[in-house]
């Protein structure tokens, strides 16, 4: 009983999948739960949004929240790729991007953690007015247009390359590649994972997202343990830019980061993490988000609309909500 109560998302993620693999048996009988290629589009798909939700992880737990990274990850990959599109040759031009979209994610999480902390405002509000002017300013720099990267071989290899899995094939009978970005998923969520429990940065911002007058009469500066936060999120939504231009060949202001914001954070809740802060995990994130890849596509190969993936998906946050509240009012 221990283990299902301290692992709550982990035995959902279980019963989800066996329930998956009984309806495929059943109905479809498409071998697809066992499919190395399906599971590897799972992983895949995912793992987008698996990197920011890590960061939102570390922003809710010390008492935040970004309702902006949809937006900005929308303004970076716009960034990337006009950076890329200089004409500087490869693989500069890659490096080029990369570091334009990064270091502009850091700057601006690192603006947005000033703002909220140091300018008093809510980060409801502050990150609201982001999700707004980040989508309006990358639509202001490219006229409305996409924007098409000019490397043909190493930017788009960040997001379409990978390590071959031994004895997968795909439909062509081409070797199956698990592709980069869910190693850089797996290596942003080790990293996560470390800052939060194993670092002393990640014991006081718990201590600030559980009780911020207290860590600051213990001496821990709140300001500064929310502002690297933010700055986290704001890196880890960079990497995500350069990784989703690199997977479309180029960027769409429109379009670009639309509702990931939603995504990550509905994932972070599933995870556990307390919305009030001062408690949470990074694994348990990451099997959110699994849970939500994993809904996806039983909607997806069930023929059901996809319309309706967002109205399961709120169904979702609102159940995982009920449950913490729940578990507060019991212990």
């Amino acid at each position: 009983m221990k283990f299902l109560s301290n692992n709550k998302a982990l035995v959902a993620l279980a019963a989800l999948y066996i329930i998956y693999v009984l309806i495929d048996i059943l109905h479809w009988k498409q071998g697809l739960p066992m499919n190395p290629q399906n599971l590897r589009n799972i992983l895949s798909q995912t793992s987008y949004t698996g990197i920011i939700a890590v960061g939102m992880t570390l922003v809710i737990i010390g008492g935040g929240i970004d309702l902006s990274v949809g937006s900005l990850m929308g303004l970076l990959g716009v960034l990337s790729i006009l950076a890329l599109n200089k004409p500087s040759g490869e693989p500069l031009q890659t490096i080029a991007a990369i570091v334009v979209a990064i270091g502009a994610g850091a700057l601006i999480g690192f603006a947005n953690g000033v703002i909220i902390t140091w300018g008093k405002i809510a980060p409801f509000v502050a990150t609201l007015a982001g999700l707004v002017g980040f989508r309006s300013l990358a639509l202001a720099l490219t006229d409305a247009r996409s924007l098409t990267a000019t490397s043909k071989e190493v930017f788009p290899g960040l997001a379409q390359g990978g390590i071959p899995i031994p004895g997968a094939f795909d439909a062509a009978g081409r070797p199956l590649l698990a592709q980069w970005p869910i190693f850089i998923c797996i290596a942003v969520a080790a990293v996560g994972s470390w800052i939060l429990n194993r670092s002393v940065y990640g014991r006081r911002l718990i201590a600030v997202g559980a009780n911020e007058t207290a860590a600051i009469y213990s001496g821990i500066r709140a300001n500064q343990i929310r502002v690297i936060s933010y700055t986290f999120l704001g890196l880890c939504t960079g990497i995500v830019a350069v990784l989703q231009g690199s997977r479309l060949t180029g960027a769409d202001p429109a379009s670009l980061g639309q509702n990931v914001e939603l995504d990550a954070i509905a994932a972070v809740v599933i995870g556990g993490t307390s919305l009030s802060g001062g408690k949470g995990q990074v694994w348990a994130t990451v099997v959110g988000v699994l849970i939500l890849g994993l809904i996806g596509n039983m909607l997806t190969i069930s023929n059901i609309n996809n319309n309706w993936q967002g109205c399961v998906k709120g169904v979702i946050i609102l159940l995982a909500v009920l449950i913490q509240r729940g578990q507060k009012s019991t212990s």
